[in-house]
């Protein structure tokens, strides 16, 4: 497969799964802390996605980043949209922004268990 050809299968994933985190691992078992991190945010909201573990071809885990312009893994695509890595998804999860952006998507996630990690995070 060329980087084209990888392109291609990355947008395919992206518009056929509302929810995509490409990853190091996969969602039961990540293979970085980063990783770790953002998989089990998308857990315990109960959220549907699609994990793409980008260890298992290198093309794929360059091309990713070619394709968001984004230099690290991991990636978190809702809807098509580039959201971001470890950092932005977990600051927007302590935000409330997460939540705002899965509602103005149409995705559903557990809203009790997103309110529960701002209140764990303020104690």
């Amino acid at each position: 497969m060329n980087q084209d050809t990888t392109q291609v299968k990355i947008k395919k994933t992206i518009d056929e799964a509302d929810v995509v985190l490409f990853m190091k691992g996969t969602k039961l078992s990540p293979q970085c802390g980063f990783s770790s991190r953002v998989a089990g945010v998308l857990n315990y909201l109960d959220i549907k996605f699609e994990d793409i573990n980008v260890l298992d071809d290198p093309l794929l885990r360059e091309g990713i980043k070619t394709f968001s312009e984004w230099p690290t893994i991991p990636q978190l695509y809702i809807k098509g949209e580039f959201v971001g890595g470890c950092d932005i998804v977990s600051e927007m999860a302590l935000s409330g922004e997460l939540d705002q952006l899965l509602d103005d998507k149409g995705v559903n996630f557990n809203k009790d268990a997103a309110e529960r990690i701002r209140e764990h995070n303020n104690n």
